[in-house]
């Protein structure tokens, strides 16, 4: 008896360990979050060599810019590198453009499960982060568990060389020990101006609105949304984190419509504020209650607009660091509170008739989110935690006070949030917190920004959680920046393998050249993008005008003339061929309000010369900046500097605009 007991103890003992292994597996990389940048960061590295595992909570890949975040915001195309460009080109494909910047939910899910697939990439879908180990300041394994339903019977751990930590929440950077904050600094921290408490015009009811459910009568209580928080300086740090909604799409197609019907939890007092709002200030369409954004195929991205709309203010401040419990009540309470938004106005007699009709013409979409009752899959986590690493980014890094030199991405948006709370100033309704500070040019952002400090975690990199101040991550926070900064992030964790070495000790110049000479990842010859501000590869003729607009231009300027052709002016662009073959070549065509009717464009291969023009006209420009490339022909180019490409104000009848120049190999 003795014997077998043992025989059963060795066997038990097999059984718990072939389990075990079961339940563990080891790759080099580890990225946790399933967002766009998480899909970038795993295609990326996988495609360096390395073995990959992408963990993703939910059950969809992409995260916001499959989620309903349609109508990019970019700022200036000159940010979006690498993939992230692959990725608006594939876009562009899709619906037979050159790139495409607005685009259905499911599209873009589709090409990012295409990444996945062409990279090889092994997701582990349903699976949250439940413990992190270390040994020392390295991240041993993670532990994760069944988001859809835990057990510590089919908890998995996952061993990595390094990991990434691609998650609108921070998690893994958090349960790792990497210092952070959430809320806003106050500006005293950073020696900012638009941090902390700001009480400004955007996004704020500009009438007075009474606060209270009884008009006048301040002892029956504050109307649903206001809180009973007092306004601090301007300026005051805080906790209060930028309000949350979802980016909604809906479809005025009747074929492919689902009604809105009466939500969970509906509750028409949410909805007092939109009636106070129309009562002292009528809305002209219901439309006005938001910003309402066409997408192709009769479908919206509909984002918050307005002093009442989709932002659930002041409702997320627990989310960053709840537990998963609490983060999914959160989340269903802004699914209810929107969902009920969009059936009070169809549906409620105190809303106008006319706005009534105008809403009831759209409903859900039969072919979007198909799995999910046909709403989004993402909520808009516009900011939680905010790693601090050895360099913050701030508010000086966005207007060019301060410019870093180990650059792995730029941005270009505005310094944005969203509002942070709503409360009562002076007996009415008002929102604070939100900015919006514009027209600096694009800036580059700090490796350092998304590495730990040495002594809290050497094999980590959170290119979406990044080390920015409120206010400088409401500029950075943009899906295409988030997509360029995880494209180095796997590029410097394949550096930190290769070489053995800590990530803070990768080497930015090699990593940078990576960057520049294998854009895409998978060897092909990269495009050549000459701009009118590369010295070496431009030559001007005559007086051309420096123009600073960057949300029409490329880049930083762009020339522009106005003479209307009295005397010839001519830019000349230079391509220096590395590869001999075909290249498609584009051009990038500021739109402006006095564009000469067309640009006279000359192409010189090598051996002829043919002209053309650019009718301005013809161009569309779609989406969230005022340019675009337009298409100018295909051409065989010799190695070497002989080709170019010259814009002229030739035949002008009004201002020429003259930027970035494209060539692009023609793949086989």
């Amino acid at each position: 008896m003795k014997r077998l007991g043992l025989w059963g103890g060795a066997i038990i003992s097999l059984m718990l360990l072939v389990s075990c292994k079961k339940n563990t597996e080891s790759v080099d990389v580890c990225i946790y979050g399933g967002t766009s940048a998480g899909v970038i960061a795993a295609y990326t590295a996988s495609m360096e060599g390395k073995t990959v595992l992408l963990v993703e909570p939910g059950r969809h890949l992409g995260g916001m810019t499959s989620g309903g975040l349609g109508y990019t915001d970019i700022g200036n195309k000159f940010v979006v590198t690498g993939l992230a460009r692959d990725f608006y080109r594939r876009i562009g494909n899709h619906y037979g453009k050159f790139e495409q910047w607005i685009f259905e939910p499911s599209v873009a899910e589709n090409i990012f499960k295409d990444y996945v697939e062409r990279g090889n990439v092994e997701v582990l879908y349903s699976h949250r982060l439940n413990e992190v180990k270390k040994d020392g300041a390295r991240i041993s394994e993670i532990v994760v568990e069944n988001s859809e339903n835990p057990s510590p019977k089919t908890n998995k751990q996952i061993r990595a060389k390094v990991f990434i930590d691609c998650s609108y929440e921070g998690d893994l950077m958090a349960h790792a020990g990497v210092s952070y904050t959430v809320g806003r600094e106050d500006n005293s921290v950073y020696g900012e101006t638009y941090n902390g408490v700001q009480m400004m015009r955007g996004h704020q009811f500009w009438d007075p609105i009474d606060p209270y459910v009884v008009p006048g009568d301040s002892t029956s209580g504050l109307i649903w949304g206001v809180s009973h928080d007092v306004l601090q300086p301007t300026g005051t740090g805080d906790k209060k984190i930028q309000a949350y909604n979802f980016r909604v799409c809906l479809t005025d197609d009747p074929n492919n419509m689902i009604p809105i019907t009466r939500p969970d939890n509906y509750d028409s007092t949410r909805y007092g504020l939109v009636l106070r709002l129309h009562s002292v200030s009528p809305r002209k369409s219901v439309y006005d209650y938001f910003i309402w954004s066409r997408m192709p195929n009769s479908k919206t991205d509909i984002n918050n607009g307005g002093g009442i709309s989709t932002d659930m203010i002041g409702m997320n401040w627990d989310y960053p660091e709840a537990d998963y419990d609490r983060r999914a009540e959160i989340w269903k309470a802004h699914e209810d509170y929107t969902k009920g938004l969009f059936y009070f106005l169809g549906h409620d007699e105190r809303v106008p008739e006319f706005m009534r009709i105008e809403m009831l013409k759209w409903g859900y979409p039969k072919d979007e989110y198909v799995d999910n009752n046909h709403w989004t899959h993402q909520l808009y986590v516009r900011e939680a935690r905010r790693m601090i690493g050895d360099l913050v980014m701030t508010e000086h890094h966005c207007v060019g006070k301060e410019v870093v030199d180990d650059v792995i991405g730029w941005a270009a948006y505005t310094m944005d949030s969203h509002n942070c709370d709503r409360i009562v100033v002076r007996g009415e309704v008002k929102n604070e917190g939100n900015v919006e500070i514009g027209g600096f040019p694009p800036y580059p952002i700090s490796y350092r920004a998304i590495t730990p400090k040495r002594r809290e975690v050497t094999n980590l990199l959170v290119p979406v959680c990044l080390s920015a101040s409120h206010i400088a991550y409401g500029s950075i926070r943009m899906e295409p920046v988030f997509m360029v900064l995880a494209q180095s992030a796997a590029v410097a964790a394949c550096l930190s393998i290769d070489n053995g070495i800590d990530v803070q000790d990768v080497d930015i110049a090699r990593l940078q050249e990576v960057l520049r000479t294998d854009p895409l990842s998978d060897g092909s010859v990269p495009e050549i993008l000459v701009d009118n501000d590369d010295k070496s590869c431009v030559e001007l003729n005559g007086g051309w005008n420096f123009n600073f607009d960057t949300y029409r231009g490329y880049g930083l300027n762009f020339l522009v003339d106005d003479s209307k052709g009295d005397t010839l002016k001519t830019v000349k662009y230079i391509p220096d061929v590395q590869v001999a073959g075909e290249y498609e070549v584009y051009m990038f065509f500021p739109r402006l309000e006095s564009a000469a009717t067309y640009t006279s464009v000359g192409v010189y291969d090598g051996k002829n010369m043919e002209e053309k023009q650019i009718y301005k006209d013809d161009v569309e420009v779609v989406g969230q900046t005022g340019g675009e490339w337009v298409y100018v022909g295909k051409y065989t180019l010799a190695k070497g500097r002989d080709a170019y490409v010259e814009i002229s104000n030739k035949g002008a009848d009004n201002v020429v605009a003259a930027d970035a120049v494209l060539f692009r190999p023609v793949k086989k």
